[in-house]
């Protein structure tokens, strides 16, 4: 029996749409020709919008450079595999994609999947600070990030942005609101990260400073450390200088 044959382009509209990865159809011009609803929803920006303006103009601009430089490789009939770069949302936030394109030379056009990575990325960096608030237990090991801790460690991370800038939040209302004992998290965000719930939760509000430095609303140290859910500036400040190696003051 022959496979059947997709002939009505309503059948590849449909899958076009209803992929949950980022799928694009890009001109050598540098702007977007065809996108789907993820490319949209993942950046905040209706699809007027993103075809309205050059594709760099959505990159993260330390990362344009080396974005042009894969762009004009991809132009000269050279696939790309596995890139990764920043895009900024409309709402200022870093999103991180993982791009395979392949260019189509005789309509000179790009076709490109990207996959949103944001939260792989955000893991990898809160692994790296969880090491440097536990450097007196160094040989302690970490396990690696499974599907199920994953989502344990995204559900928990909700949990403390939805109560940042709330008065009286700790470990036990959040264990609480997770419908396990404080032992029972303290004892999985140790296996999976190294270090204890309170450790995680200044790790977290550390990724909000730096979400609230991005939007370019805030003009004090002040107001970032209360915006991130510190009680203290100062105890911010010290945080996080030891972190980024940086006054927080030098990036407002």
């Amino acid at each position: 029996m022959n496979a059947p044959v997709v002939t009505d382009c309503f059948d590849l509209e449909y899958f076009f749409e209803l992929s949950p990865d980022l799928l694009c159809i890009s001109g050598y011009d540098g702007y977007f020709k065809k996108i789907n609803s993820a490319v949209a929803t993942t950046l905040g920006y209706t699809k007027d919008e993103l075809f309205a303006k050059p594709i760099d103009s959505f990159i993260h601009l330390d990362d344009r450079l080396v974005t042009a430089h894969k762009r004009n490789l991809i132009i000269k009939n050279t696939p790309l595999l596995n890139f990764e770069n920043r895009y900024m949302t409309k709402s200022g936030e870093i999103v991180w994609l993982n791009w395979t394109s392949v260019p189509i030379e005789r309509e000179k056009v790009v076709f490109a999947i990207a996959k949103d990575i944001t939260y792989r990325k955000r893991l990898e960096e809160y692994k790296r600070i969880s090491i440097l608030l536990n450097s007196s237990q160094k040989n302690e090991s970490v396990s690696e990030y499974s599907p199920a801790d994953q989502l344990f460690l995204s559900q928990f991370e909700a949990l403390v942005r939805r109560y940042t800038g709330k008065i009286g939040v700790s470990i036990h209302m959040l264990s609480g609101e997770m419908a396990i004992s404080e032992r029972q998290l303290f004892r999985r965000i140790k296996t999976i990260m190294g270090i204890t719930p309170n450790q995680y939760v200044r790790i977290i509000r550390l990724q909000l400073a730096m979400e609230a430095i991005g939007t370019g609303k805030y003009r004090t140290v002040s107001e970032i450390s209360h915006a991130a859910g510190f009680e203290t500036p100062s105890y911010f400040s010290k945080l996080f200088k030891e972190i980024y190696c940086q006054n927080v003051g030098d990036l407002l």
